[in-house]
């Protein structure tokens, strides 16, 4: 069992940054791999990037590409998103999610994840 916790949301002019946290804690197995998503009001929950545990692998949605860095320190079990030139399409509640195994191919994918965290908001302006 693994239990998340988000922080580091906020409001933000366009253009400007902010960085997500998401505090991992129980069993590092079921966590192998971890991600960031999205969700609008009136919008479907989107997968906005992704990571494993112990390796350099990625990836990133299409539009968050170039502008959004995840990384992971696992000392901390702590991952992080770092957002740069933000836009007003990114304003969302963010969430953090794990699980021990995703299908590859599929890491953007929320079905892929068992654990997710309560969210955080991101406004921008």
């Amino acid at each position: 069992h693994v239990q998340l916790v988000e922080s580091g949301g906020g409001s933000v002019q366009a253009g400007g940054s902010l960085r997500l946290s998401c505090a991992a804690s129980g069993d590092g197995y079921s966590s192998s791999a971890m991600g960031w998503f999205r969700q609008a009001p009136g919008k479907e929950r989107q997968g906005v990037a992704s990571i494993y545990r112990g390796g350099s692998s990625t990836y990133y949605a299409g539009s968050v590409t170039g502008r959004f860095a995840i990384s992971l320190d696992s000392a901390k079990n702590t991952m992080y998103l770092q957002m740069n030139s933000l836009k007003p399409e990114d304003t969302a509640m963010y969430y953090c999610a794990a699980n021990s195994v995703v299908l590859p191919g599929r890491e953007l994918e929320a079905s892929e994840y068992s654990y997710w965290g309560q969210g955080t908001q991101v406004t921008v302006s």
